[in-house]
Order: C-alpha cells, then structure tokens, then sequence
C-alpha cells in the first residue's frame, strides 16, 4: 500500500519570474545605483547605527524603485528591503508567517560604495515561511550574477547570455583553507580570541561585503565563511545559492539556517568534513 505523501511545492519562481527579477534589479542599477557611484555628495552619504554602517541616496532610491517593481509583479508578497527596516523594525517579523517574502539588500557593501571601491553588489532572496527558495546576487559593475534555487544547481550568468554551473571548493587541511571572518563585526569582547585564531588558517580576510563572499565561496575561489551577524538580506541569498553549489551550511551552534534567525553565526565549508573541523576551531562562539 502507497503512502499518500503531500505533492512537492513546485519553485517558488519559475524561470520567467527569475528572469523578470534579475531584470528589475539591472534596471535598477542603470537608474539609480551606477549614476552615483564615484559621484556621491557629502549630502548623499549619512550614516544609520554608527560611523561605520551607512546608507547613501543610492541605497534608499534603488530600493524605493525595486519594490515598487516587485509589488506591481508580485503583489501578493511581502517585501521586506533593509533600508524598510530601518524605519519599521517590526517588518522583520513577517517573513516567518510569509508564504513568499522577497528579502532585499539594494547596496551590499554600502561603505565600499561609498569610497569608491568596487565591491559592492544587490542582493534579492525569496523565501517561503523564512526558508530560502531562490537567490540571486549582482554584480552591477560587470553586469553579471550568480543564482539559483532549491531546486536546481545554481549558475554564474553574464548579460551577454554566458551561463555556467557553479561549485565549491575541495575540503583540505585546516592550514590550507582560505576564507572570510569579518571581525568587526563580532563583539568587542570577542575579537581577540577570533583573532587569535586567524593564523592556522591559510588565508583569512574580509571584503566588507556579504554579496561578494558569497560569489566567491560559491564559485571555488575560497573555502569557507563564519558570519557575525545574521541579517537576513546578507546571508539568505547567498547561503542558499551555496548550499545548491555543494557546501555545507549550518549554524555554528547546529541546525539549518533560515531567514527569520536573529542571533548565532553561520558557519559555510566546502563539505561537512571541514565544517566540523571548522566548528572545533570556533566552537567557543557557539552559544554567542
């Protein structure tokens, strides 16, 4: 006798609908994001919790434009943008209840944005109750992106049509890894035993931006990253895009990530081998 199991949910998106979202965010860009980079006024730059987190005009006029666009194509979903946030704190709360939540970063890496440095990006995930079903994350300057789904393997696409899949690096001796651990981000308290450990690895930096760590994990070019914080509109996107390429996701502390965590760090290694090896070395952050 066959059991009666629940039909699976079909993608969250399907390929026009991705097509259509990774259109409004180079629309996006064109407008309101590459017209101000280098270009910036002192007027356009003011800063959110402290010196070192900020938010420029380009921030706020490309989000403003993306979720007028996704609300129009979708609107029936939550949009939940980080500079939205910002002023309604509270809107974070929705995403668990959500049964499809578009969770956006207009400007990953808004200080290097704003020095004029090129490491930045946009980052757009969709999520079904928290957990990421989709992700994409763009690169406006070269016009290209990496994306995917929880249903196929995600690809590095080009405007000009060049597509390719993507994978993770190969698990190797702890000594031999290279990675990203922001460490400004963890807590004042705790950055001296995170530094502590910074030499047994290979190669250990940060780039100051979620949405090109990602990239870089999820196309083999480093091996591993350990979160300090857990914004959503960082990590979704790229912790999905990852998973699909290979890696092993989890929290330090253990369990599967999804978009509605507040607190604990997330943990990315090739396979789960490393990720244990990983975990020993950071398991005093476990409970943090």
């Amino acid at each position: 006798m066959t059991e009666n199991l629940p039909a699976p949910l079909p993608p969250v998106l399907n390929k026009a609908q991705q097509a259509q979202v990774v259109n409004i965010l180079r629309r996006a860009a064109k407008a309101e994001v590459l017209p101000r980079f280098r270009n910036l006024s002192d007027l356009e730059v003011h800063t959110k919790t402290g010196p070192f987190d900020l938010v420029t005009a380009a921030d706020l006029a490309a989000e403003a434009m993306i979720t007028r666009a996704l609300t129009r194509a979708f609107p029936s979903a939550l949009i939940v943008g980080e500079e939205a946030v910002g002023q309604n704190p509270p809107l974070l709360d929705k995403i668990v209840s959500a049964p499809l939540a578009f969770i956006l970063d207009p400007i990953d890496g808004t200080s290097n944005f704003a020095h004029g440095l090129s490491t930045f990006g946009m980052i757009l995930a969709v999520t079904r109750f928290g957990k990421p079903a989709f992700g994409v994350i763009y690169d406006p300057v070269n016009d290209d992106w990496v994306i995917g789904d929880d249903f196929a393997p995600p690809r590095f696409e080009r405007s000009s049509g060049i597509s390719r899949p993507l994978g993770v690096s190969i698990g190797k001796p702890l000594a031999d890894l290279t990675g990203y651990v922001p460490l400004g981000n963890f807590p004042t308290a705790l950055r001296p035993r995170i530094a502590a450990t910074l030499p047994g690895f290979g190669k250990v930096n940060s780039l100051r931006c979620s949405a090109h760590e990602y990239r870089t994990l999820a196309q083999g070019h480093a091996d591993f990253m350990l979160s300090g914080t857990l914004q959503p509109w960082d990590h979704a996107a790229g912790a999905l895009i990852c998973a699909q390429a290979g890696a092993h996701v989890e929290m330090l502390s253990g369990g599967p990530y999804d978009a509605t965590l507040r607190s604990g760090h997330l943990l990315v290694a090739p396979d789960k081998t490393t990720w244990n090896n990983l975990r020993k070395v950071f398991a005093f952050l476990a409970d943090d």
